[in-house]
């Protein structure tokens, strides 16, 4: 199969590789031809070092590579079977370059994009043929994240997307079959991860580090939220924040924080700049090591992730299995949040969202309607399907 991948960055070059170790004649594009070269030089480093650790040999080494080739023409890219877009997250850019795609390639190639959180449906509109227009959201790294998010619009036909689940499974990845609703499911499930977090940092709960502290300890989350936020960088993360929020017409639950604005305004983007929440050109704080705070502060924020799981399964977006796949392996939880509903009950669920609720009247801490009907009956909430 030939793939064509859109965007030579981190994202690009990663999703260029996964298709070529699965056998794939990939063309990997970029306007920019040191773009290219250095997408190149990090490949090799990355193979060497699989090399070095006999993950691969030096035979399947250059099979990689060699399946690889690196260009600066979208007219090379015209006999691709994929393309797979993977640039900018700016909704004008994306239609522009799929407008242009269309009138190179078959009408049989399939148009992806790997956007995060952009509409489907509104990039699709841009061409003459948008039933053959998809989402297919790989995570970074993309070589070494499990999960990748298929989302058809609208417009997407069921062949299209048939094929598109079939090609992301033969390339070894697990796939999470989204609506084209904001966030889709990783990034609208994981809100509250951050979002909560730091509500509880700005009521003076606690710092950075004892809420981070807090969710490893109690919660067995690899990362606290602060620490994630660094990493990923404000530049994103909170520009995704800020982008679910406007697309969910300003729903109180996504709201943003006015801390985490100004580190952006301030240019503290996290470790890239040096500085974020932490600042990382000096000794990190120790947490306040305190059991009973943690805990209040695990539950505040395990609770709000397990309603708008409960929220993504009750307006449709994704199937349980689908919803709790793309928590564990998109963003490494420890546990599906639906199966931790399950574990924490779903009793307990929902008298502390109404506790929350109660105490704030804020429509953030509003109970999914799910979550209270299955209170009712007795069920538990994992779903078999």
């Amino acid at each position: 199969m030939k793939i064509a991948i859109i965007g030579s960055g981190t994202m690009g070059s990663g999703i260029a590789q996964v298709a070529a170790t699965s056998g794939c004649i990939v063309k990997l594009f970029d306007l920019n031809q040191e773009a290219l070269t250095k997408s190149a030089t990090a490949l090799e480093t990355t193979l060497s070092k699989l090399v070095e650790k006999e993950k691969i040999d030096a035979t399947e080494k250059s099979r990689i590579q060699n399946n690889i080739f690196y260009v600066n023409t979208l007219k090379e890219l015209s006999d691709s079977d994929l393309v797979i877009e993977a640039i900018v997250e700016n909704l004008e850019v994306k239609r522009k370059v799929f407008s242009e795609l269309e009138t190179l390639v078959s009408e049989n190639t399939i148009l992806a994009s790997n956007t995060s959180s952009l509409s489907i449906a509104s990039i699709a509109a841009s061409c003459q043929k948008p039933e053959r227009v998809i989402g297919i959201h790989f995570f970074n790294p993309a070589p070494l994240m499990q999960l990748v998010e298929v989302i058809p619009a609208v417009q997407t036909s069921e062949e299209v997307l048939q094929k598109s689940v079939q090609i992301i499974s033969d390339w070894k990845k697990v796939v999470a079959v989204a609506k084209d609703t904001p966030g889709f499911i990783v990034n609208r499930v994981a809100r509250p991860f951050y979002s909560e977090s730091l509500r509880i940092y700005d009521e003076g709960v606690a710092d950075f580090a004892t809420i981070d502290w807090a969710l490893k300890t109690i919660g067995g989350f690899r990362m606290g939220p602060f620490e994630l936020m660094d990493m990923i960088g404000h530049d994103v993360n909170y520009v995704v924040t800020e982008t679910v929020f406007t697309a969910f017409y300003f729903d109180p639950k996504f709201k943003p924080s006015f801390t985490q604005k100004r580190l952006l305004e301030a240019g503290f983007l996290g470790r890239k700049s040096g500085r974020g929440f932490y600042n990382y050109n000096q000794e990190l704080p120790a947490p306040t090591e305190d059991t009973v705070i943690a805990k209040s502060i695990f539950e505040r924020v395990i609770v709000m992730l397990i309603n708008e799981a409960a929220d993504t399964l009750f307006l449709n977006i994704a199937s349980a299995k689908d919803i709790d796949n793309a928590m564990t392996k998109g963003v490494n939880y420890p546990k599906g949040l639906l199966a931790w509903a399950d574990e924490l009950g779903i009793n307990w669920c929902v008298e502390k969202l109404d506790e929350l609720y109660n105490e704030y009247h804020e429509d953030r801490y509003r109970c999914s309607p799910i979550l209270r009907r299955m209170s009712k009956s007795g069920s538990f909430f994992l779903i078999n399907d």
